[in-house]
């Protein structure tokens, strides 16, 4: 005869009443959902590409193309044609969007040159204008390229940003980061001025100039520009935290 089966066995330690707590885990949505082709966004954003680089290059061939390059709509423009051909390729090609980090820093700056554009600069005098030195080129080019690069290429963006990207990419830490290439500019164009003494378009823009306003009003000047650029940065990065999702985005 076999031995009688126990009815407990106290070696066992007891079973939990509860089911153990798991650790959360966050898990991006690139891993686990696969990236598909968009050939509409990728066609929107390489137009957009080509749009900002024929900006920009007809601004260098209407003017002088050392002063040219040296504004920073013409930066954050060409900038925006690097970054939205990348984005056009890998739309098209079925791979992970850009880094916000990337994306949105081209979105400020061409925002923040347009705004700087309409508010600061509309009655600028044409010392500061890029056209000064040209060196000659059909007249109805000027405006036309100064339309594309002061309105029609950052509403663009905009939208671009607004209905075709992935919403919530986008981090407030980023905003501090993305001054850094503001800071930098406002060195190199006060270095510039410093080095073209006696030149008419020694300053860039009129708020910068040292010579008219001396350095301690530009440099309230440039803080104020400063904390405009973060504000909107910040702005940015709270509309992208709270725009819906749209069929069109990943």
């Amino acid at each position: 005869m076999t031995a009688p089966i126990p009815r407990d066995i106290p070696d066992l330690p007891a079973l939990p009443r509860t089911a153990p707590q798991l650790l959360p885990s966050v898990v991006p949505a690139r891993a686990v959902i696969p990236p598909v082709r968009r050939p509409l966004t990728a066609v929107y954003r390489l137009a957009l590409a080509v749009l900002a680089t024929a900006a920009v290059l007809t601004e260098i061939l209407l003017g002088s193309p050392t002063r040219v390059l040296s504004y920073f709509v013409i930066q954050s423009t060409a900038l925006l044609a690097l970054v939205t051909l990348a984005s056009a390729r890998r739309a098209w090609t079925a791979r992970h969007p850009l880094p916000g980090a990337v994306t949105g820093a081209a979105l400020l700056y061409v925002v923040v040159a347009a705004l700087v554009h309409h508010i600061a600069l509309a009655d600028a005098a044409p010392t500061y204008a890029m056209a000064a030195g040209s060196g000659g080129g059909p007249t109805w080019l000027e405006p036309v390229a100064g339309h594309l690069l002061h309105t029609v290429l950052p509403v663009a963006a905009l939208l671009d940003w607004l209905v075709l990207t992935p919403p919530a990419r986008m981090h407030l830490r980023q905003a501090t980061t993305w001054l850094l290439y503001p800071l930098a500019y406002l060195a190199f164009t006060l270095a510039r001025g410093e080095l073209l003494p006696g030149s008419a378009g020694r300053y860039l823009y009129p708020f910068l100039d040292v010579a008219r306003h001396g350095y301690r009003s530009v440099l309230a000047n440039a803080l104020l520009v400063g904390l405009a650029i973060y504000a909107v940065a910040v702005l940015l990065v709270a509309l992208d935290h709270t725009r819906p999702k749209t069929r069109f985005r990943l």
